[in-house]
């Protein structure tokens, strides 16, 4: 009896480790497919990618990742975490962005993320797990021998735990490696690493709540006491421990976490946070967008009359104009919203994204006369972004102007950047009997037919 109890605990370690094991790698290093083919709920957004981005460009170049080799990307999500999937992109929740108070947080999370993608730990993970899988399945093999042989299984899950804790091991010394490339990266910016400290001191609690309780960005990245205590000492120690956020970056990233709130929060919700006392920008902003969020279009008025006065004090923002021409076009008013569109687009430099916008309001409106500029604009946009949303407004341009082939084409790549590799092929072979052979676009649809999605490990 003692000893089937003891077998059963084993089983149950055994099979705690694996869990633990599975929960800290799956968000570290699942590059098998794109991040829209797993799942992943993405937004877009220019005003908080263009801080993002401002905020990462110095770290990656600070870490040798080149200019425009990996971007990072936002998770609509209302948890606190941050992955790398491989070694192109950085993925950070909405949850991480509005919980974080200062510029500094999430760049040092930026930072961290960094730190992974230079040491190639995705690669080495990916390749250790695929030898774990063999010599697991060899360890399996030969206790289930021994246990046939003696009547005994705890070969089997004294082999595998073995296994897996030595996986666990590897991730805490690859979690503590990326904490020092992600200080030197800092200090090499002269910023401070105190807002990354301050992140993982805000989690390293949880290390002693139950798995079903714990926070995601906990089971990712696992904050061992000794680690937080050397993480610590290195970040005091950096001659840029005091170093500050400038003014104007601390209010773009609090008008950053206000937009976010306005769009995701609850509309009382962000009345609460940002009362009508506080008339700061940022506040404003919040309030006019969750305005709109309440009442719909029936909130229209209320809500414009709001975004009107931020345009009145902050003509030259973009952002501002891109919200106005937004709730006009949510409000079914898509012919209204081409000008304020037209002026977010000019004083956002051509922002791809506001293009996109401009050019699905001109095919919102109905107006035949329209139609070849949204073309014009939607191919510009997918010049510089390889964008779903902007490939499918490019095939309803396509279809009103009749030109079959080359709507079928844009919806295949609208597919193929989706991850829906089957429909993506089966309109690119639809498209590629009527297109030019050897033409650019026959080639692209021949490279979507082409295309073989790698096997899972």
């Amino acid at each position: 009896m003692l000893q089937n109890l003891e077998i059963g605990r084993r089983a149950h370690m055994g099979a705690s480790l694996a869990a633990a094991a599975f929960i800290a790698v799956l968000s570290f290093c699942s590059a098998i497919k794109p991040a829209a083919a797993q799942g992943i709920p993405l937004i877009r957004d220019t005003e908080i990618e263009n801080l993002l981005n401002d905020y990462a460009r110095p770290i990656f170049k600070a870490a040798g990742l080149g200019e425009g080799r990996v971007a990072v990307r936002i998770v609509r999500s209302e948890i606190f975490n941050a992955f790398v999937l491989d070694g192109r992109n950085v993925f950070v929740h909405t949850g991480a962005l509005m919980q974080s108070e200062t510029p500094n947080q999430i760049i040092g999370v930026i930072a961290h993320e960094a730190g992974h993608i230079a040491g190639g730990h995705m690669a080495a993970l990916r390749a250790r797990i695929a030898r774990d899988q063999t010599r697991a399945l060899l360890i399996r093999m030969l206790g289930l021998g021994v246990a046939i042989a003696t009547g005994a299984g705890e070969a089997v899950f004294a082999g595998e735990e073995l296994i897996m804790r030595s996986l666990l091991a590897e991730r805490r010394s690859q979690e503590a490696a990326a904490d020092q490339a992600a200080l030197r990266y800092l200090n090499a910016t002269r910023q401070s690493g105190r807002g990354m400290l301050e992140t993982f001191e805000r989690f390293a609690q949880q290390e002693f709540v139950s798995d079903a309780h714990r926070d995601p960005f906990v089971r990712s990245h696992p904050v061992a006491t000794d680690r937080l205590s050397q993480l610590r000492t290195l970040v005091e120690r950096s001659p840029h421990y005091d170093a500050k956020d400038p003014q104007q970056l601390q209010l773009r990233h609090d008008m950053m976490r206000a937009k976010l709130a306005g769009y995701l929060e609850r509309p009382q919700v962000v009345f609460n946070r940002y009362p009508r006392s506080n008339n700061s920008l940022p506040a404003r902003y919040a309030r006019a967008i969750a305005l709109f969020m309440q009442g719909g279009p029936q909130a229209l008025p209320a809500a414009l009359a709001e975004v009107d006065a931020l345009i009145r004090d902050v003509p030259d923002n973009p952002y501002f104009y891109e919200l106005k021409g937004d709730l006009l076009t949510r409000s079914g008013r898509p012919a209204e919203a081409i000008a304020p569109l037209r002026q977010a687009l000019k004083l956002s430099k051509d922002a791809s994204l506001i293009r996109v916008a401009l050019a699905s309001a001109l095919l919102a409106s109905n107006n035949p006369g329209v139609v070849q500029e949204a073309v014009n604009h939607l191919r510009k946009s997918v010049i510089v972004d390889d964008n779903p949303r902007a490939y499918r407004s490019l095939a309803d341009a396509y279809y009103r102007l009749g030109k079959q082939a080359e709507a079928d084409a844009a919806i295949a790549q609208a597919y193929f950047l989706e991850g829906d590799v089957k429909q993506a092929q089966i309109f690119a072979k639809r498209a590629q009997r009527v297109l030019s052979k050897g033409s650019p676009t026959w080639l692209k649809m021949d490279d979507i037919i082409s295309y073989k999605p790698s096997s899972d490990l």
